[in-house]
């Protein structure tokens, strides 16, 4: 009973080893000429990092979180619940950083209080 099963092994193995006998030419790469060629990589400018995330309770009693990147020129602003953050900038470290919408944000990581400006709330400072 054990001798059916190797016979049939063997004798799908020979049937296998005899298809398909043609001659293979595997060509890696190609000529340095070829239009196909992948374009060199470019340099990758990673995004900074987070350096500090704060919340803040605002005049109006409303709640504004603020992640500061490690440039100091930029943040992400997270407004209402369930809305995407949306990023500020500025040109120069220690400038107001600014977006279009409305959106602004005066103030560092370090700072307690900070004013902040977001669509339907007029700038207004603050409190960590």
């Amino acid at each position: 009973m054990t001798r059916t099963p190797l016979l049939i092994a063997l004798v799908a193995a020979a049937a296998l080893a005899g298809c398909n006998n043609e001659d293979h030419t595997i060509v890696a790469g190609g000529s340095p000429s070829d239009e196909n060629q992948a374009a060199a990589p470019k340099k990758v400018e990673l995004p900074p990092a987070i350096v500090a995330t704060k919340t803040y309770r605002c005049a109006d009693n409303s709640v504004v979180t603020i992640d500061y990147f490690q440039d100091g020129k930029s943040a992400n602003v997270h407004g209402e619940k369930g809305t995407p953050p949306t990023r500020v900038a500025a040109d120069e470290a220690g400038k107001p950083m600014t977006a279009e919408g409305g959106y602004s944000v005066e103030g560092s990581p370090t700072a307690s209080t900070v004013k902040v400006s977001v669509p339907g709330h007029s700038n207004q400072s603050c409190k960590a």
